[in-house]
Parts: C-alpha cells; structure tokens; sequence
C-alpha cells in the first residue's frame, strides 16, 4: 500500500480546513458590527429609494402610491397654470451654488493648507506637536459655535469692518452677511484642518533627500516643488480634496447660519422639502443625488489611489 494511500487526508486537506474555520470564525466576529451598519445605514438608505418613489401626502408624510414626481422634481417642474413641463430654476440654482461653492472651498483650503501641512512637518519634532494641536484644536468645539464665531467677524459690526473703518480703507461697513461669499469663508474655516491633515501626513514621509538631489542638480524651487514634491504628496492632496469636497456638498450649519436662509445649499433644500416643503419623496430623491455625487467624487479618489500604486 503506497503512503499517498496511509495518509487520512489529502495534501493540503489542513490548511484548506484551517482557513475555512478562521474565516467562518471572521464573519461570526462581523455580525455585530454588519448588524448595526445594515440597521443604521441600509435601514434608513432603504426608506429613503422607497419613498423616492412614493406620492406625496397632503400634510407631509407619503401616500403608498408609486409615483416619479419626486425624482422628476429635482430637475423639471410642473407649471400651476397649464400644467406643462419646465425646467426648476431654482433647483437648479442651488445645485450650482452647492458645486460652486465646494470647488472653490476645496480650492482656498488647498492653497492655505499645503503651506501649512509643510511649515508643520519641516517643524522639530518638538514643536511638530504644538502645531498640530493648534491644527486640530477647532474639532474640540461645536460646528455651530465655530460658525457664529465667524459671524462676529464679518457682520457690519464685526471685527473685520471695524478695522477696515478704523484704517480709512472703507467709509461703511461691507455687507458680507448672508451673502455667498459669507458661505464659503466659514466653510473654508471650517473644514481647513480637513486639508492640512491628509496632506501633513503625505509631507512627513517625504524622502527630503529626493528635494536636495533636485537642487544638487540646479533644479529651482518651483522647479523642485512640481516635479519632485508634487508628485509625491499628491495622494494626500487628492484625499484632503475629497475630505473638503464631500460634506461641503451636503453642509446644513453653516449655509443655513451664515447664508440667512437666502442662499441655499444642497443641504438645506433636502432639509426644506423634509421641513415647510412638506414634499418627502422630492427630499428623498435629491437626497440620493447627493449620494450619488458623493459615490462618484470617492470612486474617483479611490481609481486614482489605485493608479498610484499601480505605478509603485
């Protein structure tokens, strides 16, 4: 009788057993958490894509009725005198300001923060950690007080207008309240530290040897920057980018605070139809557009991601 044949188990029997019973155990150590996400996350998503498609009740609420009026709302509208079909102006509207508005946040928090990620991370490794804690000392105070902090500043009698006034440089406070520039200032305020983390972390592992080589070979400070740093902390741009980008979307405080209720965003309209509106499946709807735009902004940042380590 030959050994192959002795042998109570196939080759490999052991190993294949191991790994079924450590992966079985895996999704035994999961359920809780898989639980809770399919029940505080897909739970309520689920109630959202069906309401989406449900009729509108008199006094909020829905009505089981299947119906598109609500995703047909978020871009078209009826007209209350003939009934036609054209184009919801106002939607619209805001959809560009939301956009708008979080491209050229993400912009200004880009152009402060990169500067700021590398003053903290060219830092001794003393002083690294002081400066850090300044960075993340505003995540320790409410977001509304964060934003009413920003009103004292720019309200016709906040700091700002009173040293203008006190210099000569204005006659009459500037009216920035309510206002889109209000809007984006406090968001740039606001979500700076979501810049300047990501990126500090890409400009700590930096090999500086590779910055010095560039000048040994005459390469200028510009020069070194675009074609050596750049690339480098590229990746921690780009999620800084996404971090700034996705909640500006979807911000509710400070739009609704410093815009007065005048200048909407994407948020406050999905809040509005949920509220005064009293309109649930439009809600609903424009509620998963602005999933969707946030799925598509993250499966950029992760095909990009995926590049750059395919490229090693």
């Amino acid at each position: 009788m030959s050994a192959q044949a002795e042998t109570p188990f196939p080759p490999g029997a052991l190993e294949r057993e191991a790994e079924t019973a450590d992966t079985r155990r895996r999704w035994l150590l999961s359920l809780p958490a898989i639980a809770i996400i399919v029940c505080a996350a897909a739970g309520p998503l689920l109630v959202m894509v069906i309401y989406s498609f449900l009729t509108p009740g008199d006094y909020g609420n829905v009505k089981w009725e299947f119906s598109l009026e609500g995703w047909m709302n978020t871009i078209v509208q009826r007209d209350i005198f003939d009934d036609t079909l054209i184009w919801a102006d106002a939607h619209l509207s805001i959809f560009w300001r939301s956009f708008s508005l979080s491209l050229i946040t993400t912009i200004l928090t880009l152009i402060i923060g990169v500067p700021t990620a590398w003053f903290v991370a060219t830092q001794p490794p003393g002083r690294r950690e002081f400066w850090l804690f300044l960075v993340t000392v505003p995540f320790w105070t409410n977001l509304l007080v964060r934003t009413i902090a920003i009103q004292e500043l720019i309200r016709s009698e906040g700091v700002i207008n009173l040293v203008l006034l006190k210099i000569g440089i204005i006659d009459e406070p500037l009216q920035m309240m309510f206002t889109d520039f209000a809007i984006g200032f406090g968001m740039t305020y606001v979500y700076l530290p979501l810049m300047v983390l990501p990126v500090y972390a890409a400009v700590d592992k930096l090999d500086f040897r590779l910055v010095e080589a560039a000048h040994d070979l005459y390469a200028s400070r510009w020069t070194a920057f675009r074609r050596v740093i750049l690339p480098l902390i590229k990746p921690g741009i780009i999620a800084g980018s996404i971090l700034v980008f996705v909640p500006c979307l979807g911000a509710y405080v400070t739009p609704r605070v410093l815009g007065g209720g005048k200048n909407l965003m994407f948020g406050n309209l999905i809040e509005l139809q949920f509220g005064a509106g009293r309109n649930w499946p439009l809600g609903a709807a424009l509620s998963l557009m602005l999933m969707a735009a946030v799925m598509v902004a993250l499966i950029f940042y992760v095909r990009i991601t995926s590049r750059e380590k395919a490229d090693g």
